[in-house]
């Protein structure tokens, strides 16, 4: 649907956005002023006669009271505010990423250093790590290797993590998640 706010601006209305001027259906709306001030119950034609004689547009607040709230406001400069919002909240958003390491059964051990100071590294940037233990062949008779050296990765990483998923066999590979204990505290 596409909506005309002031100043012959042309707006089509998506589902989630507000309702504007001639888009508002309610007969009847609550109105708030362009300074926050109450202005009463009144019909929406004179809710927009008082938005145009102002040089403002009539946006629909809360479409779910009873009756619906309206404001007069500038449609332009509240749309450009609540983008800033969202791009500020979105900025100081962390996004959660699960990195994987992949160890075997015979790993070295400087091999496994170098693989813990790298789940460490991802710990402290609060990311998840999924610890996979590949086994090929005939590893697959001595699982018991696999369970301790994941147990020696939950001990070494010790305070920094939590262990979200414990050692668990899927195929031939043996899988265990942790987190940032921070990140759970």
């Amino acid at each position: 649907m596409i909506v005309t706010v002031n100043k012959g601006l042309k707006v089509s209305l998506v589902p989630g956005e507000y309702r504007v001027n001639q888009a508002i259906l309610a007969r009847d709306v609550r109105l708030v002023g362009p300074e926050g001030e109450m202005l009463g119950i009144v019909n929406r034609w004179k809710a927009l006669e008082k938005a145009g004689a102002a040089g403002l547009d009539l946006v629909e607040i809360s479409p779910n009271a009873e009756p619906p709230v309206c404001k007069i406001l500038d449609y332009g400069k509240f749309r450009y505010e609540n983008q800033k919002r969202r791009a500020e909240a979105k900025k100081k958003q962390h996004v959660v990423e699960v990195k994987e390491v992949k160890l075997t059964p015979t790993i070295g051990e400087h091999d496994f250093k170098v693989k813990l100071t790298s789940m460490r590294k991802f710990l402290e940037a609060d990311n998840k790590v999924k610890i996979s233990l590949r086994f090929r062949g005939r590893e697959m008779a001595h699982q018991e290797l696999g369970a301790s050296l994941l147990n020696r990765v939950k001990d070494e990483l010790g305070s920094l993590a939590k262990v979200d998923q414990t050692p668990q066999l899927e195929g031939r590979s043996m899988l265990m998640i942790v987190s940032s204990a921070k990140l759970k505290a």
